[in-house]
């Protein structure tokens, strides 16, 4: 596995060595842009509209717009120096919460932490003593010139650290529009949701939900690769159209009710062994 972080974290006086992997990986699949006439892959040329001429790397620099059309100039040197000022930092883990505490949409990506040389020990004790005290610990990180706030935690026999938003960069939900300022449902509907809840609630198992659209994509290239014909998925029957909300919750909980392919086969059977029955009668 890739390392693609070296460093050490801390909590109190115990510094722990450590190696950062990534967690998760991009299936996604990349789809090059060609000229419809050739089939030549489109390049795209960095090039400035006022000297009307194309830039190379070297002659570009960073800059911020503080207002438009005016800039403050960042020079390389000074970038590289502010971020070794602080990658050179080991990782302190400032504080220790509760992970209920911390919603979700503050979560943004995940890694691996293995122990660098002589950190197996500490990493061990850090690891008993989150999953003893079922606490999370946060902390502050720089990766690709940003500084993160982040959550050790252990997952699977394994610390991970997530990296997390700052409370700025987490919009306000009250900023949503149209969102219905008070619940203007009846109790029954509420009781017939929750019933639908129960009948859908189920064991999270990750393995039974797949990329159907990567699937069908790959399956498409495929095809196109290999000359063969290309089949057309049949598809899914149609929604009803529902406009009332009790009817869309009935119907729905109908669909969902377990046991319904068994209730409906025990009439066929019942019915063959009667049909058995007569025959062997006529044939006595």
């Amino acid at each position: 596995m890739h390392t693609m972080w070296k460093g050490s974290i801390s909590f109190g006086l115990v510094n722990i060595p450590i190696k950062l992997h990534s967690a998760t990986e991009d299936k996604d699949i990349k789809l090059r842009n060609l000229h419809k006439e050739c089939h030549s892959p489109i390049k795209y040329e960095k090039t400035c509209p006022v000297c009307e001429k194309e830039i190379k790397n070297e002659d570009i620099v960073k800059a911020y717009e503080y207002t438009k059309g005016k800039f403050v100039v960042l020079e390389d040197e000074d970038l590289e120096k502010l971020k070794q000022e602080n990658e050179d930092k080991a990782v302190e883990i400032m504080d220790f919460v509760n992970i209920q505490e911390i919603d979700p949409i503050y979560y943004n990506r995940t890694y691996y932490m293995s122990p660098g040389d002589g950190g197996g020990k500490a990493y061990s004790l850090l690891r008993k003593a989150l999953e003893t005290s079922e606490k999370v610990g946060l902390a502050k990180i720089i990766i690709r010139s940003k500084e993160q706030l982040a959550v050790v935690r252990v997952y699977e026999n394994t610390l991970v650290m997530e990296t997390i938003h700052y409370p700025d960069e987490v919009r306000k939900a009250a900023d949503v529009p149209n969102v219905p300022a008070e619940d203007k449902v009846t109790e029954k509907e509420i009781d017939t949701a929750i019933m639908l809840i129960d009948q859908l609630t189920t064991e999270f198992k990750p393995e039974k939900y797949n990329d159907d659209y990567r699937t069908a994509l790959l399956e498409l290239i495929e095809a196109k690769r290999t000359g063969k014909d290309i089949v057309t998925p049949v598809e899914k029957e149609p929604a009803a159209n529902v406009t009332d909300l009790m009817a869309a919750l009935q119907a729905s909980i109908d669909k969902t009710k377990p046991g319904d392919a068994e209730t409906k086969k025990k009439p066929a059977a019942k019915k063959k062994r009667a049909s058995t029955k007569t025959k062997a009668k006529k044939q006595a």
